[in-house]
C-alpha cells in the first residue's frame, strides 16, 4: 500500500553496501554473541559441509535445541557438535541467537516496510540512527528506486506515524520516505517440511 503522506524530498539518492539482521538458538556455546554489538572483524568463511548445514537448519528451526539434541540428530558426538557450533559462531555464519516473535500477540499491532532515499555515501550514518529506532527489526541497503528498506513493528498506527514523521524524517541524511503498511505476514523460516533448505 502506498505512502500515507510522508513523501519528503531534499536532493539525490545513493548508497554504499554493508550489514543486516540476526538469527536463532539457546543451549549453545557461551561464546556466542547475544545482542546488538559493534561489528567485529569476521575471519574468511570456511566451507560448510552437510553436517554444518544440518546443524544450521536445526538451530534455525528450533533455537532452543540443546547440544545433545543437535548431536544426536546429526549423528556426531556432543564435543563435535559443540566445536562445530562454536566454529560457525566464530566464522560469523551464526550471527546471534534469539526468539521468533509474533509481533501482533506481543502488542505490536502495526507493521510497515519503509523505503528511504538517502544522501549519497551516508549509509553507515543512517544505519546507526535507524538501528536505534524502537520497533526496527530489519534494515537493508538495496538497489533500485530507493536506497534503504526498513521493517518496523509498533503498537499502533499512531505510533507508526510518529516514528516516520518525527523520528525518521528528522534524520538529516534522509531525503524522502514511503510507508508500506503490512496487513498480514508469514514467517518463512526453515521448517521440517522443507528438507532442501540450506542444501
Amino acid at each position: 500500500m502506498a505512502d500515507k503522506g510522508e513523501e519528503q524530498r531534499r536532493a539525490t539518492p545513493a548508497a554504499t553496501p554493508s550489514a543486516a539482521p540476526s538469527a536463532a538458538p539457546s543451549a549453545v556455546p557461551s561464546s556466542a554473541p547475544t545482542g546488538p554489538a559493534a561489528e567485529p572483524p569476521v575471519p574468511p568463511a570456511r566451507p560448510l559441509d552437510s553436517i554444518d548445514r544440518d546443524i544450521l537448519r536445526i538451530l534455525q528451526t528450533d533455537g532452543r535445541a540443546s547440544i545433545r539434541s543437535v548431536a544426536e540428530r546429526v549423528h556426531v558426538s556432543r564435543a563435535n557438535a559443540y566445536a562445530r557450533i562454536n566454529r560457525l559462531v566464530e566464522d560469523g555464519v551464526i550471527r546471534g541467537f534469539g526468539a521468533r516473535v509474533d509481533h501482533e500477540r506481543a502488542g505490536q499491532g502495526a507493521s510497515a516496510y519503509i523505503t528511504l532515499k538517502i544522501v549519497q555515501n551516508s549509509w553507515r550514518t543512517v544505519r546507526e540512527q535507524l538501528q536505534a529506532l524502537p520497533g526496527a527489526t530489519h534494515i537493508a541497503l538495496v538497489s533500485g528506486d530507493f536506497d534503504v528498506l526498513l521493517l518496523v513493528h509498533t503498537p499502533d498506527n499512531r505510533a507508526l506515524r510518529e516514528l516516520v514523521l518525527t523520528r525518521i524524517q528528522s534524520i538529516p541524511e534522509v531525503l524522502s520516505t514511503r510507508t508500506l503498511l503490512v496487513f498480514e505476514e508469514t514467517d518463512l523460516g526453515p521448517r521440517p517440511d522443507r528438507p532442501a533448505e540450506l542444501a
